[in-house]
């Protein structure tokens, strides 16, 4: 009897999300738009004010958030850095604190960890009924989970202060996953429960809420070879990853493994490079003003 199709569980997750890390250049490409661009949005931050102000919403492990602190220190010596970090996942928020645990150079920077989903934290400042601003606030590849975009992206520009800026990464249109969303829908499980939001559908809400932004593409690229080798564990998790299912590859009905792995290999969404199947992992950085 094979075993039905069910969706990731929080450790699952983290499994499958870190083989992704592993096997693609998102974290290179987050590098090479923080080398190219940050310096720039960074240096018009905090107004001169003694403490500038960051939230991170579903910052994952931290490492992405770190870096963007540290960029922060660099472009204001001496400022004091209050950060608080929105995330739901208990083994993210976890091995966020033991980086920082483990960083030396952290010392005018504090935080303030909220194990919570973006709309639990919503919920919680409204409740309040205070609204702490912020200067800095940023959303790395985490609205695909949100119930709500518009109204999740018009909470957070309200918590932005003056000449705040919100920072949004996202998938590219010009990305695989955009293809395969649009597409090849039918490829995907049920199990799998995110939006299926790029960056055009991004676009769209900044312009329906009237928002100013500058966009920019950054190329990144996800070798997914190893999803096409009959029972390799991690072309496995690989496929996890890609459909939110726990072992999509041993518990999917033949036919949808087949036209997937099918999908996958499109020219829309991969290239071949050495031997490699490459599957095209582009985003979109998106900073809306305040």
């Amino acid at each position: 009897v094979i075993p039905s199709m069910r969706s990731l569980t929080a450790e699952e997750y983290v499994e499958a999300f870190k083989s992704f890390l592993d096997h693609s250049t998102e974290h290179q490409c987050m590098d090479e738009f923080n080398k190219e661009e940050m310096p720039n949005i960074m240096a018009g931050l905090g107004n001169g004010k003694p403490t500038i102000n960051v939230l991170g919403v579903g910052s994952g492990t931290g490492e992405q958030d770190l870096k963007m602190i540290r960029m922060l220190q660099a472009a204001h010596p001496g400022v004091l850095i209050d950060n608080e970090i929105v995330e739901p996942n208990p083994q993210h928020v976890a091995a966020y604190k033991e980086l920082v645990n483990q960083a030396a150079d952290l010392q005018n920077v504090s935080f303030i960890w909220h194990q919570l989903t973006s709309s639990q934290y919503e919920q919680q400042v409204k409740e309040k009924g205070t609204h702490k601003k912020f200067d800095f606030i940023h959303m790395i590849q985490m609205l695909y989970r949100v119930e709500d975009i518009p109204n999740t992206i018009r909470f957070f520009h309200s918590c932005l202060d003056h000449h705040g800026k919100l920072l949004i990464i996202i998938l590219s249109d010009s990305s695989g996953w955009a293809s395969l969303w649009k597409k090849y829908r039918h490829c995907l499980p049920p199990t799998d429960r995110g939006h299926y939001i790029t960056s055009n559908g991004i676009a769209d809400v900044l312009k329906r809420l009237g928002f100013a932004y500058r966009v920019y593409e950054f190329p990144s690229g996800w070798d997914i070879t190893e999803c096409f080798i009959e029972g390799d564990p991690v072309g496995g998790l690989m496929m996890d990853f890609l459909t939110g299912t726990k072992d999509f590859l041993g518990t999917a009905p033949p036919r949808l493994r087949q036209q997937l792995q099918e999908a996958l290999c499109q020219p829309e969404c991969s290239s071949r490079k050495d031997g490699r199947i490459i599957f095209c992992n582009n985003l979109s950085m998106f900073v809306v003003e305040s």
